[in-house]
């Protein structure tokens, strides 16, 4: 342990590293994208005692960086001075200390400035608007006034199309002013440009001259420094103009906190063009660089220790110790007579306690949840007392208001029979059709019979019965027919379902109606004429059937049947039956019935009348939906009661005129008005219509959505603007309402008294905290909030906290609005559960106990009350994200969004703003639809403004900002963006966006901590410490060699050689056949027995002799298809010469004819190549003198290969080592003169040549060959011959597997009816030079077994360079064996073995059984010590077939020389290894021999590390010890691994993640690029879809991998190399990425 001492020394020198890095960061900072230092939120945790303080931290940052920070004035950021006061609303309230609130009515002074501005201000297309700070703006307005007049003159039209919410001045000031702020403080944004292939860009009139031209200047930077261009150009630009962009962000570490230690990390290659000193300072600068956003922690730049207390999952390793020495396998007491209890109670006590099932799942989601919700000590914390309950006023019914709904229709029906009760406006705003009382009274009458006696089934069984459910499906502009079909449900005790009218079979949400339907038991739907027919019909004429939805019965409510006389609808059971059911739909879309019973529906009407002051025979005007919620509450229900009369506005024709509704009011002197914030802003716009309007009636505009923030500043300029019309202020009446509680409060009108009405300026800092702070009139992170009215009469109201139990909150803390009235819902049918959790909640007083037995229901609104009951609501439970514990309005970033520059970019307003949850943390996605024209250029621009407002002003990241082209939103059926529709869809990757930008670098501030290195440790103390613990070390052999006669007798056992093995068999089985080349027919194509192979051998040796001029030892390249002919001229070259650095080509006609052709001179240049030999023109002559080696030991050939990582390594082969390797595999695979073996592969290399050319000579066993590219053309091939020559065992490579499995997937029957079977198969070998493909071999087992395929049967080899083969599953191996390795623990090199199934787990498979003759050992790669059992390390391999080193081409042989004789640096030195460069680890597993087939291998896995030497189990039966198998698990190359934060990633793992993460990704490869990961992805699709991979790909690799994805990649199938053995060839990607030869569809740059 260090001293105490020595702890302080080491971090001090840390701190002043850290303080040193800070120094350089000068040199890049004017690159990197920064946002504006704006309100930085305070550090998240005190600097510990005797740190630097986070002040003198502050302090020391801005004096090493002032200097650097060029000081540009941006043009047009004027000064903040200007109006301050609410000209708006005229209310000059100051805050208040009670609540933050106060303020009465004032009358706006500033009449004629509001005026002038007022054109301007309503011609902007947006939605919630404010005109608070009118006169600032226009001296600050950077864009200048717009054309308001010249766009008037195209009329209302076009001007309702903008559909604008969020509509706000002062947001727009506010992020005008942050933008400004940023750019004063650094340089201009860049940010590299996704580049697109052409053909994927809409292209527009004017885009070539956009494309030729440079960047603008928002988007360039100043060339004041070398800058590395990015490797992908955008394809339309000149080529000739070089293009300036910063290099990405390189940080390879975005975790807060400490950076890994800089000297450890492995470089790569270098970028082309930068200085080599730029170079290094950017990499190790990047680590620091993410400290700097204001939202994220600022870096402790004094502590680097890892978090001690817990026990990381990979060192469980090291957790159980086992007694016993290395292979005793006995019980130990064999040797005195004890009982055999003794006996038993030994072995128990022996075997090690079997790990608690919590430890194998044990997850690191811990730390990223803690790292996500960092708690601030100096976040603002609520300090106002507890609140109280808050009481409305006592509810008393108006006199002579009907008992009940149907008591009215009845009393208005007969008493004033003629009075309307609702008008309908036709889309040309013609008044279209009256009802009077009586009519409805009638009608709603005749439905009621007609539900009570109709037999609606089809075997006629009995009608409805009361407390049935109905749909209701009636458009938009039809209330009168849902007005009577409503009542007559009521009068007969039948529960309407109220729904939207379905336009096709699959709508947005139609699956969540549906399943609202079928809870419901819903059998019938009541609907209009005009509607049914208008509904999609199947070819018989029968409505569709809708996707989710139950079978329905439709049942037209007009033109019935006269009720008979006497028949009145029988009286109900009780009022507490259900009246009505209301849809409501949660933020993940789901679709819940709120079922609202009689009495709270009466109740709900008596308040509204009460708070409203309704009176018989008013005219209210309706524009809202009149099927839910305010709409129906008070133009169906309230309305009747009162017996009012309502005039609706259709929303078809406020889109054509937005004035309609103030006509109406006009019109009909109107005293009641009911309509949305929305509706107020397109009144606003269609000016040309303003000189008629009067709203001098109007005592009551019902704003339904005043619980938005933003419907503020609508209402504030439809007052500025209409008060000259007659408009009183106290008629603004803005409501808080859901579907569960019903009204919550509601501004009452004509309003009288101290406390009737006020606004505050809160801070959206604070709210961010869930607490009320007031802040400055003119603060840009201010939001300004108007009271939506006093507690309803007959209520009580008490906000609880949002998360957690129910306790009361502060009186300055933002909670959830709870409602106790008689008139709430009371549950969402059919889900008790979540009706429980939301209608029946007990608030919490601070003792914990609840503070009444009454329950409240939850209303999902979000806010606090201020002084005397008022209502004040910030958000809602739906729209809000908790992002790194801070709580952020949806409504608040769309206000945001829609407010930057140029303000018309989003389409008409169209956007969704939601979170999605990666890595436990939520992260906030923004969905635009961007305007038709625009080009790319200026998506980005206006993207990087966005970035930059929303962090100025939120002070949190957009984690992804996707822009989709006009109208592509899902909509909803009132024409709003459906969000849940728009959240799948992107979740799917269905969404198809135009431009795509992910910000994770700068956004995911809590990822995991790499686990230190101890680099104190050395081996020897590792091999001490695994021996003390009774771990064995990891070392296995295979079965001897030696001592075996052939069973061909003494005569072959001289022969050292393989040529001298062939003469011999040409001599002794003259006509035995060795080989039979298939053609893709399945035919045979040729066929060579030992004499013809000699003589054409011997041929081809006289053709060297003569023609070539060769001398012993020259090297000969053959250039063959797979085929016999390369195997005649390999022996022909054996009897002269061995193989390589040639001085000489051997070749086959066709093959030197296409070495010749025009299209191999671009890839080959022949002319620099020797002379090429043709050996179908040889001699007849016989060679006079057979070459015989002086010695085994000389070369025989040269064995040449590509390796992964794109190096041509060959190796040299030996005499010796080809007879031994042949040996070793006739042992191992029982290969005899009787066998067949198939073999289809490429017999280029390795294993593959060993097989092809060598095996069949040595054993004599009979060989079909199949040439792979002969299965492309008939996958069937293989497969097929397999089965016709009863072939039990057979060689493939990956690429032929997958032919198979991908080309006849669907064709198993076909060749199930041929008679293809695959019972003989004993073994299917796959020779692989890497870690098994298990999900590839267990669905070729799958798919095939129906032929008989065992599943026991596939395994696969492994060899690498060094030794082609190390292991191979023999004749009588056992079956493979898999293990599940936890993925974090490798991450980390270690081995930790976990259950299946748990998370982060992987599943290995053994790579066959060691080949006779080999050893191997596992050996930590660095420091070259031995490693135990079950620890990763190299595998290093002793064996007599081993190469005998690299023939390299520049003589480098000394770099890799020890890769042929390793030594260990512990233990037993004296052995020399071959090291592999693979790494692996070996485990000692049992194989169970049992009768016959079914041997089995079991796997101990008691503990991470103990062998079964060690502690073994005793089988009840077993009186002999099972044998005991040493399995070999390969994991994966170290060449291919990729070094990223500190940590060694297999690039096979994060592709296998990025294939499942969409069906359209049919390949997959990754490698880094200046610590960046890129992802190449090919997508199997159309190019439009290719946008939608990145933000998948990115997810999913920092979900599963921990890792921030740098580029991704988006190409066409099949530019991912893969070379013959099936192997990715990550390098040539790279480079060709870096030389830009892709010719990706889309490149996108995460930030």
């Amino acid at each position: 342990m260090e001293s105490l001492e020595d702890v302080i020394a080491r971090e001090e020198a840390e701190r002043q590293q850290s303080l040193r890095d800070l120094e350089q960061l000068y040199e890049w900072l004017q690159q990197f994208e920064d946002p504006p230092p704006a309100p930085r939120p305070p550090p998240p945790y005190q600097f510990r005692n005797g740190d630097i303080t986070q002040k003198g931290y502050e302090k020391k940052r801005t004096r090493l960086l002032t200097p650097y920070i060029p000081k540009h004035q941006p043009a047009g950021s004027g000064g903040t001075e200007g109006g301050t006061g609410n000209s708006g609303g005229g209310n000059s309230g100051d805050p208040v200390s009670g609540g933050g609130i106060g303020g009465g009515p004032g009358n706006g002074k500033h009449q004629h400035t509001r005026r002038r501005t007022q054109r301007r201000v309503t011609h902007n297309e947006k939605r919630y608007h404010s005109d608070v700070a009118e006169e600032k703006r226009t001296k600050e307005s950077v864009t200048g006034v717009s054309p308001a007049t010249r766009a008037l003159r195209k009329g209302n039209r076009r001007l309702t199309r903008n559909e604008s919410r969020y509509h706000s001045e002062v947001r727009q000031e506010a992020v005008q002013q942050a933008l400004a702020q940023a750019l004063q403080n650094r340089h201009k944004p860049s940010m590299p440009m996704p580049s697109k292939r052409t053909s994927v860009m809409a292209r527009s009139p004017d885009r070539d001259k956009h494309d030729s031209e440079s960047s603008s200047d928002e988007d360039s930077i100043v060339n004041e420094e070398p800058v590395e261009s990015t490797p992908e150009r955008e394809r339309v630009r000149d080529r000739g103009t070089p293009q300036m962009f910063p290099p990405p962000p390189l940080s390879d570490t975005s975790s807060t906190g400490s950076p890994p230690p800089l000297h450890h990390r492995p470089r790569l290659p270098p970028p082309t063009n930068w200085e080599d000193k730029r170079r290094i300072e950017i990499t190790e600068i990047s680590d620091v660089l993410q400290n700097f956003r204001p939202y994220s922690q600022p870096p402790d730049v004094t502590h680097n220790t890892a978090q001690g207390g817990r026990r990381a999952a990979a060192d469980r390793v090291n957790r159980y110790g086992s007694s016993g020495s290395d292979d005793t396998v006995g019980t130990g007491t064999g040797r005195w007579k004890v009982s055999t209890k003794i006996q038993q109670l030994l072995n128990t006590l022996k075997r090690p306690k079997r790990r608690p099932l919590p430890e194998f799942y044990e997850d690191d989601d811990i730390e990223l949840e803690i790292a996500a919700n960092p708690k601030d000590p100096n976040a603002p914390k609520p300090e106002g007392s507890y609140m109280n309950p808050v009481v409305g006023d006592q509810l008393t019914v108006p006199s002579g208001l009907p008992r009940n709904l149907e008591a009215a229709i009845t009393r208005y029906g007969n008493g004033t029979f003629k009075a309307p009760v609702a008008t309908v406006l036709d889309p040309n705003g013609k008044l279209l059709v009256t009802l009077t009382y009586g009519k409805l009274l009638s009608r709603s009458h005749k439905i009621a019979y007609a539900l009570l006696t109709k037999s609606f089934s089809k075997n006629g069984d009995t009608s409805l019965k009361c407390g049935d459910r109905v749909a209701l499906v009636y458009p938009n502009n039809d209330p009168i027919n849902f007005l009577c079909a409503f009542y007559g449900c009521l009068l007969a005790g039948i529960v309407p379902v109220p729904i939207e009218v379905p336009i096709t079979r699959r709508d947005a949400g139609s699956l969540q109606i549906g399943f609202l339907l079928g809870s419901c038991a819903v059998q019938l739907a009541l609907t209009s004429d005009a509607c049914l027919k208008g509904l999609p019909k199947t070819t018989s004429g029968e409505v569709i059937q809708f996707k989710g939805w139950p079978r329905l019965t439709w049942f037209v409510t007009e033109h019935l049947a006269k009720t008979p006389k006497d028949w009145s609808p029988t009286p109900r059971l009780t009022d507490e039956t259900p009246a009505y059911i209301e849809y409501s739909t949660d933020r993940d879309g789901s679709v819940m019935g709120v079922t609202v019973t009689r009495t709270a529906m009466v109740q709900h009407c008596r308040m509204l009348t009460m708070s409203c002051n309704y009176t018989e025979g008013e005219n209210m005007v309706c524009v809202l939906d009149f099927k839910r919620e305010v709409g129906l509450w008070h133009s169906v229900l309230t309305s009747v009661l009162n017996g009012m009369h309502v005039i609706y506005i259709p929303y078809a024709l406020m889109k054509v005129n937005p004035a309609s509704w103030m006509q109406m009011i006009t019109k009909h002197r109107a005293s009641v008005a009911v309509v949305k914030s929305r509706d107020l802003h397109w009144g606003l716009l269609a000016t040309k219509d303003h000189k008629d309007v009067n709203l001098g009636s109007l005592r009551m505009l019902l704003v339904a959505d005043g619980a938005n923030p933003w419907s503020l500043s609508s209402c504030d300029q439809f007052l500025s603007v209409f008060q000259t019309k007659g408009l009183r202020a106290d008629a603004i009446c803005p409501c808080a309402s859901s579907s569960e509680v019903l009204t919550v409060s509601v501004r009452r009108p004509g309003r009288a008294g101290v406390n009737a009405t006020g606004r505050g300026v809160l801070s959206m800092q604070g709210l961010s905290y869930g607490v009320v702070r007031v802040d400055q009139e003119n603060s840009l992170t201010s939001l300004t909030l108007q009271d939506c009215g006093q507690v309803m009469p007959g209520c009580v109201i008490v906000v609880v906290k949002m998360e957690g139990p129910s306790y009361l909150c502060k009186t300055d803390e933002v909670g959830e609005i709870c409602v106790n009235s008689g008139a709430t819902g009371t549950q969402y049918w059919g889900l008790q559960g979540l009706s429980n959790s939301t209608f029946k909640v007990q608030p919490l007083g601070t003792d914990g106990k609840p503070i009444s037995d009454a329950e409240y229901t939850r209303s999902g609104l979000l806010g606090f009350l201020g002084p005397g009951g008022l209502v004040f609501v910030c958000g809602s439970r739906d729209g809000l994200m908790t992002v790194t514990g801070r709580k952020h309005n949806v409504d608040d970033i769309i206000a945001t969004v829609l407010a930057v520059e140029p303000m018309k970019f989003i389409y008409r307003g169209r956007i969704a703003v939601f979170s999605i949850k990666v890595l436990r943390d939520e992260r906030i996605c923004v969905i635009a639809e961007q305007r038709p024209d625009c080009s790319e250029e200026e998506s980005f621009q206006w993207m990087s403004r966005v970035l930059q407002a929303v962090d100025s002003i939120h002070q949190v990241g957009i984690y992804c900002l996707a822009l989709v082209p006009p109208n592509y939103l899902p909509k909803t059926p009132l024409g709003g963006i459906h969000l849940s529709e728009t959240k799948r869809r992107f979740m799917d990757g269905n969404l198809h966006p135009a431009n795509v930008l992910m910000c994770p670098h700068t956004c995911v501030t809590n990822l995991p901590k790499p686990r230190e290195v101890h680099t104190d440790v050395g081996p020897a103390s590792v091999v001490v410490g695994t021996l003390v613990q009774g771990n064995r070390l990891a070392s296995a052999q295979g079965r001897e060699v030696g001592g075996l006669l052939d069973e061909d007798g003494d005569s072959s056992k001289k022969q050292q050689f393989i040529a001298e093995i062939l003469r011999w068999r040409a001599h002794s089985t003259s006509d035995h056949v060795l080989f039979t080349l298939l053609n893709n027919k399945g035919a045979v194509a040729k066929v060579l027995s030992c004499l013809e192979l000699h003589k054409k051998a011997e041929r081809v040796g006289s053709l060297l002799v003569e023609k070539g001029k060769i001398n012993t030892g020259d090297h000969v390249a053959l250039i063959f298809p797979p085929g016999l002919d390369l195997i005649c001229a390999f022996y022909g070259c054996l009897m002269i010469v061995d193989v390589s650095k040639s001085v000489l080509v051997l070749s086959i006609q066709a093959v030197i004819k296409l070495l010749r052709s025009k299209e191999a001179s671009n890839v080959v240049d022949i002319k620099s190549w020797p002379s090429i030999l043709d050996t179908d023109d040889m001699p007849k002559k016989k060679l006079t003198v057979p070459y015989r080696a002086p010695t085994a030991e000389m070369i025989a050939y040269l064995d040449f290969s590509v390796s992964t990582t794109g190096m041509l390594a060959g190796i040299k082969k030996s005499h010796a080592a080809v007879t031994n390797l042949c040996k070793s595999m006739k042992l191992a695979c029982e290969l005899y003169p009787s066998r067949h073996i198939a073999l289809c592969l490429d017999p280029y290399c390795g294993l593959g040549f060993a097989l092809w050319c060598l095996s069949s000579i040595y054993s004599g066993h009979h060989s079909i060959l199949i040439p792979p590219s002969e299965v492309e053309v008939n996958p069937g091939l293989w497969l097929t011959a397999v089965s016709q020559y009863k072939v039990r065992d057979t060689f493939c490579s990956y690429g032929v597997m997958e032919l198979c499995t991908k080309g006849l997937g669907s064709s198993v029957n076909q060749l199930k009816t041929r008679n293809v079977s695959l019972a003989c198969v004993r073994t299917c070998v796959v020779v692989a030079e890497e870690r098994p493909r298990m999900n590839l071999t267990t669905s070729f087992s799958k798919l095939f077994s129906p032929l008989g395929l065992s599943p026991r049967a596939v395994s696969t080899s492994f060899g690498c360079r060094v030794n082609v083969a190390i292991c191979l599953q023999g004749a009588s191996s056992p079956e493979p064996s898999t293990v599940y390795v936890d993925l974090r623990a490798l991450r980390n090199d270690r081995v930790s073995l976990v259950e299946r199934g748990s998370p982060h787990s992987l599943c290995v498979m053994e790579s066959g059984k060691l080949l006779p003759g080999v050893k191997v050992i596992i050996a930590n790669p660095e420091t070259k010590g031995q490693c135990g059992d079950s620890h990763l390390g190299e595998i290093w391999v002793q064996s007599g077939h081993n190469a005998s080193g690299y023939f390299t081409i520049y003589g480098e042989e000394s770099e890799y020389g020890d890769h042929f004789n390793a030594r260990l640096v512990t233990g037993n030195t004296g052995e020399v290894y071959a090291r592999t460069g693979y790494l692996g680890f070996l485990r000692r597993t049992e194989m169970l021999e049992t009768a016959g087939a079914t041997d089995e291998t079991i796997i101990s896995r008691e503990s991470d590390n103990e062998s079964l030497g060690s502690s073994h189990h005793i089988l009840p039966a077993a009186a002999d010890c099972p044998e005991l198998h040493d399995a070999v698990f390969v994991v994966g190359a170290l060449d291919e691994t990729i070094m990223l934060r500190g940590m060694r990633y297999h690039p096979i793992d994060i592709e296998n993640s990025v294939l499942r993460c969409h069906k359209k990704i049919a390949e997959c490869a990754v490698f880094t690029w200046t610590n960046l990961l890129v992802v190449v992805v090919e997508l199997d699709g159309n190019e439009s879809e290719a946008l939608d991979l990145v933000p998948l790909v990115t997810n999913t690799v920092l979900e599963e991998h921990h890792l921030i994805v740098g580029v991704v990649v988006v190409v066409d199938p099949g530019v991912v190399p893969i070379n013959s053995r099936g192997e990715k060839q990550r390098m040539h990607l790279r480079d060709g990425f870096l030389a830009d030869q892709l010719d990706p569809i889309y490149v996108a740059y995460n930030m």
